[in-house]
């Protein structure tokens, strides 16, 4: 992507839809002089270009490059304000603020009995949609008010402001505090993935107590709980502790069901609560619920009542499909998977601007392992080399690390071997830097280093010993997350009975539903 084509007001404008230029363009002609408005006529030529490019509006000779910025600045908040008047970005949360503002504007012209009755409807809508700072805000004013001038409103006045501010000043304290934790223990995800010992895990476990404030969970509102149960979740996946992961992204999906209208002010920590929730059913391995919970998702998105926008279509589409993907891994349906892959990617470049680039980057690696478990090694090469090359990103190490191996064995398969001790040497180099790697990714890179000087009658019992050595790690508290990013195990025993490794994986899923049956 160019640097041009990352221009704010460009990128803007690119996403609105037919009918918000339309009511864009009635707002700005709302007054007979705006309808030549320089503004207007920046808006009409950014529309019509594919990519930004200054010259071309330069060009037109109705702005000067000195005055360019300040148009753009302008055009960008004017366009701003017509989406804050679009009907369909209206939520109880601008309704909310709108009314704030009403109330102040009433305050400065002196009315003081209809900003104060603004105030308390606005505030009543605060506190049951549980948003609780902007109820605190709205306090603060009445409390403005009330100390200014003698209202006479309510005697006891004073007192009930007092307690409410008291009472959302304590909640809103600890709510900040629990999405302080939940967020420093989601950059340490990102940053280090989970922990690879115990030494790793007690750092974590110290970490979260120190900072997990006291609570009393029955006292606790639906934002409160919320971040409490997302704190708890990272610490859980951070520590390996699956069983807890689902149990408190359970409880963050019930807490939606539980309070419906919060699903419509709050669609995007659904979708996450759901995304939580299906990862964990998927690490747990456990079918019948990943695929109804995958289901419901699916279900309650298409419903008419469901708040949609760019970002939460997003969203949709990132958590769906991801997990698409993942139960066609459960399954060992890996030829039929690959067809989602045409479908991601028409997405991946529809919502380009909305997906960061590591998530893009994790799109690719499941497409990579579609393709290796339908077969198709060159292919899975393809995506996950799209990974290893990409110099400009940040992502976790586990991910480059396993994108990395997988490409080694993909490499193997495919026949490419004639490179394969470079490639092996570089990867040997990557893992290296990286401090405490999986038992498993040392075996790994030791057999594959092997690999030269085994003749081809003896790969059998190479193969045998090293599923002997995996094997025992399956369980392992801190080595078996590795298998989730790479099913070692199954390919193995595909090499040893000589049959492709989706049958192996199938035959695996279909002796599992067998067991749930008994």
């Amino acid at each position: 992507m160019t640097k041009e084509q990352k221009d704010n007001l460009f990128i803007l404008i690119k996403s609105l839809s037919k009918s918000e230029k339309r009511q864009f363009k009635l707002y700005v002609g709302r007054l007979g002089v705006n309808e030549d408005s320089k503004f207007l006529m920046l808006f009409n030529i950014l529309d019509k270009l594919t990519v930004y490019d200054e010259p071309t509006i330069l060009k037109n000779d109705f702005v000067k490059k000195q005055q360019l910025s300040n148009l753009k600045a302008h055009l960008y908040k004017q366009i701003l304000i017509s989406l804050r008047l679009n009907p369909s970005h209206q939520n109880i949360r601008i309704q909310i603020r709108e009314q704030l503002d009403f109330a102040t504007i009433l305050y400065h012209k002196g009315l003081y009995k209809q900003s104060l009755k603004i105030l308390d409807k606005a505030k009543t809508l605060a506190i049951e949609n549980e948003e609780k700072n902007i109820a605190y805000e709205i306090i603060e004013l009445e409390k403005v008010i009330e100390s200014q001038y003698i209202t006479r409103s309510i005697s006891s006045r004073a007192d009930e402001l007092t307690i409410q501010a008291k009472e959302l000043s304590v909640q809103n304290v600890l709510a900040s505090k629990l999405s302080n934790l939940s967020l420093q223990l989601y950059g340490l995800f990102l940053k280090t993935g989970y922990v690879k010992n115990d030494k790793e895990n007690k750092r974590i476990t110290k970490y979260f107590h120190a900072r997990l404030p006291k609570y009393d969970i029955n006292k606790l509102g639906f934002r409160e709980k919320l971040w409490l149960y997302k704190a708890y979740l990272w610490y859980s996946f951070l520590t390996h502790d699956f069983l807890s992961c689902y149990k408190y992204a359970s409880k963050w999906v019930d807490l939606f069901y539980e309070n419906k209208h919060m699903i419509e002010l709050n669609p995007v920590f659904f979708l996450r609560g759901n995304h939580y929730l299906l990862e964990t059913l998927f690490y747990i391995n456990y079918h019948e619920k990943f695929k109804s919970t995958l289901n419901n998702l699916e279900t309650i998105t298409k419903e008419k009542w469901f708040p949609i926008d760019d970002n939460v279509n997003g969203l949709i589409f990132m958590y769906v499909y991801n997990n698409k993907i993942n139960l066609h891994f459960m399954e060992g349906t890996f030829h039929e998977g690959l067809s989602l892959v045409v479908e991601v990617l028409e997405n991946l470049k529809k919502y380009k601007n909305k997906i960061d680039e590591h998530h893009v980057m994790v799109f690719y690696y499941k497409i990579a392992s579609l393709y290796f478990g339908a077969g198709d090694f060159k292919k899975c090469i393809d995506y996950l080399t799209k990974i290893i090359n990409n110099k400009s990103l940040e992502m976790r190490e586990d991910l480059l690390c396993f994108s990395r191996i997988l490409n080694l064995v993909a490499h193997y398969e495919a026949g490419m071997d004639y490179n394969l001790d470079i490639q092996i040497r570089s990867t040997y180099k990557f893992l290296i830097k990286m401090e405490d790697l999986y038992e498993v990714q040392k075996e790994m890179i030791k057999f594959l280093r092997g690999l030269g000087d085994i003749y081809p009658h003896e790969l059998k019992t190479a193969f045998i010993n090293l599923h002997e050595k995996l094997k025992q790690y399956e369980d392992h508290p801190y080595e078996r997350r590795a298998f989730l990013y790479l099913d070692i195990i199954s390919w193995l025993e595909s090499k040893i009975q000589n049959k492709p490794v989706d049958q192996i994986i199938r035959t695996k899923f279909l002796e599992q539903l067998e067991r749930e049956k008994i």
